[in-house]
């Protein structure tokens, strides 16, 4: 990755360590009424930009969604459906949003995939106000993870909080801080799920760094 870009914070337990082979990855980018819509949106392009097959799935349906600031998303399909197609994805991505965190929070399905995914060493990832969902479903205990500063009262002792960077990715946990860093856990994620040199081609072409 060019160096302009500032590295997250990696726990012992390497990029390398989380890397499958090169075929296509799959994607499950849950979202929920209330919904941050940049995050979202962000994440599925770039990630469909490497190549990733992404699944854009609905928690209460297949039915437009009103995320936070008043845009309305589109699901490509429900949860449900997307489950029952798929029962496992290479990544489990949770966008932010305060309302539409605590609506995965509640979720009962969300915990149960979010369990079943890191039980298999799934790369689980979140967002903003979204990593409140892994205490809400305990999954992740002992990890190092960030998120949107207002809701760092909300993540308990069972986590290691960090501040100060973009992204933080500890085994196959990945979580990041809001809306502007949205770019960097998109990139963080494509490493991951491809290899470095398609997160540079990537970046690159949105002139992420190097304008």
């Amino acid at each position: 990755m060019p160096k302009s870009r500032k590295n997250p914070v990696k726990s012992s337990q390497t990029v390398r360590n989380l890397k499958i082979s090169r075929m296509s990855k799959s994607a499950l980018v849950i979202i929920a009424q209330g919904s941050e819509e940049m995050e979202t949106v962000i994440t599925v392009d770039m990630l469909r930009r490497a190549g990733v097959s992404v699944t854009m799935a609905g928690l209460d349906g297949n039915s437009p969604v009103l995320c936070s600031r008043q845009v309305t998303l589109v699901p490509d399909k429900s949860l449900a459906d997307a489950l029952a197609e798929k029962p496992q994805y290479d990544a489990v991505i949770l966008p932010g949003g305060l309302e539409g965190s605590d609506r995965l929070s509640k979720s009962d399905v969300v915990g149960t995939l979010l369990k079943e995914h890191e039980g298999s060493g799934k790369i689980i990832a979140a967002i903003c106000a979204a990593p409140t969902a892994f205490v809400a479903h305990g999954v992740g205990k002992g990890k190092k993870i960030t998120s949107y500063p207002t809701t760092k009262d909300k993540i308990t002792s069972d986590y290691t909080y960090i501040e100060g960077e973009r992204v933080v990715i500890d085994g196959n946990f990945v979580t990041s801080r809001g809306p502007g860093t949205a770019y960097w856990f998109g990139l963080s994620l494509i490493e991951l799920l491809t290899d470095k040199e398609k997160a540079a081609q990537v970046e690159k072409g949105m002139i992420i760094t190097g304008y």
